[in-house]
């Protein structure tokens, strides 16, 4: 298990890991902060789902605009700037609040404010990960990034009921703000390559072209943007209709959806700290495939619990499964992606996440009200095992099989030409990363 936290002993990635965690914490703080702010104003739990709306949904729209300047720009450079940009967002909240000001409205434009700029900078910090540990830790760099962001889960909302009784909304929002500051510091303080500035002298659509392109002549990184398409669809709703589940299979709402939120940040921790070892045992094929397969398993057991506990142990299985397939398609994207297109491709894996997962919980939302929350859990469940089974149960075509086998990278950061269609499982020197030696070293 402590395999998992190997990529830690390296600074670069250890100091932005751990600013990345208090930023996390604080951004799930305001989270809980904006929907108690604006359920209490208006009375009305429409406006919950529209601040949570106004967060999201520029992940999906402007997720590839984020990974473009990642490629035309210095990474860390631009991830300063949109971190800025939040802070600036985060203290103008923060007074309106403190003021008496704050209104539903503009709370709900300043959260959209600060999703945009969170939207478009984390593609850059997505792309910055292979200069901070060797090319063998990858993988467990990625899972570890996985982690911190649902510890955050976790930690943030408790914090946030703290924060609000002690102090009022202000001072929810105003750790927000201050926990940006950890980011900012940490940026200044890694050492990283000299940066390569790609994608100039071609205009935006063309450039934004290139990068579809490439995922779509790339096998291993378009598989991995069809598969989480296909997750962000069918399963992924289930975090969405966390509360509706609460209170309508198990008759707890507040406190049932504590527990349920509770259970799958749990899970998505341990998940992502077991997925190195656990990955070095087994190889990354079988793990990816197999937490395909418990998704959709744990994911109707889910959905026919017959109590609360049962659903919440449950959930805190889907949690730790849905999280290795994150995880693992993300490193795919990563591995496979040339650096100078590394930005763009990420952008628009997470474009497909961003928008498509919206569209599920809209579409399951608007199902659950008819046909039950259980029945649109399980039917989700089959419908994603059946897609899967489409996708990966007959043969699959031989520029595929390496998909989720991925190599070691050669020094120009893209997989050799020669391997990259016909690869054999993941051995364990291979996750060590003996057979290439680290882009940027300590």
């Amino acid at each position: 298990m402590f395999s998992a936290l190997s990529p830690l002993r390296h600074r670069n990635y250890s100091l932005i890991w751990a600013a990345a965690l208090l930023s996390n914490v604080g951004s799930w703080i305001q989270t809980v902060a904006v929907g108690v702010f604006v359920t209490a104003r208006t009375h009305q739990p429409g406006w919950t789902g529209l601040v949570a709306a106004a967060a999201f949904l520029p992940n999906g729209l402007l997720s590839p605009v984020g990974g473009l300047m990642a490629d035309r720009m210095d990474r860390r450079a631009w991830l300063f700037l949109t971190t800025l940009g939040e802070v600036a967002f985060a203290v103008t909240l923060t007074l309106l609040a403190a003021t008496g000001s704050a209104t539903p409205i503009l709370v709900t434009l300043l959260v959209f404010g600060g999703g945009a700029m969170s939207a478009v900078g984390f593609p850059a910090y997505q792309a910055m990960l292979p200069d901070l540990v060797p090319r063998g830790e990858l993988g467990p760099a990625i899972s570890l990034s996985s982690a911190q962001y649902n510890l955050g889960r976790v930690i943030g909302p408790a914090i946030a009921g703290i924060a609000i009784v002690a102090g009022g909304y202000e001072w929810a929002f105003g750790i927000n703000a201050a926990s940006f500051l950890a980011v900012l510091v940490a940026l200044l303080l890694v050492r990283l390559p000299p940066a390569e500035r790609h994608g100039r002298g071609a205009g935006l659509a063309e450039r934004l072209g290139e990068g579809m392109q490439a995922v779509l002549q790339t096998p291993q990184a378009r598989l991995a943007v069809i598969l989480i398409s296909v997750v962000a669809l069918t399963a992924s709703p289930f975090i969405a209709l966390i509360p509706a589940m609460a209170l309508k299979a198990f008759g707890s709402a507040e406190a049932g959806t504590s527990v349920l939120v509770t259970a799958q940040g749990v899970g998505a921790v341990s998940g992502a700290l077991a997925l190195t070892p656990l990955t070095r045992r087994f190889g990354r094929r079988r793990m990816l495939l197999g937490d395909l397969g418990a998704v959709c398993v744990f994911l109707l057991a889910y959905g026919v619990a017959p109590s609360l506990w049962l659903g919440a142990v449950s959930l805190a299985l889907v949690g730790a499964c849905y999280i290795g397939v994150l995880a693992g398609l993300n490193t795919i994207v990563q591995l496979y992606a040339p650096a100078k297109l590394r930005g763009r491709m990420i952008g628009i894996y997470m474009m497909a996440l961003g928008i498509l997962y919206p569209v599920g919980a809209l579409v399951q939302g608007a199902l659950a009200g008819w046909i039950g929350t259980r029945l649109v859990t399980v039917l989700g469940a089959l419908v994603l095992a059946v897609l899967l089974v489409s996708l990966l149960g007959r043969r699959i075509p031989r520029e595929l099989e390496g998909a989720i086998s991925p190599p070691i990278l050669s020094e120009e950061g893209a997989a050799p030409p020669e391997t990259s269609l016909q690869l054999p499982e993941a051995t364990d020197d291979d996750s060590r990363g003996r057979a290439s030696p680290a882009r940027a070293s300590d």
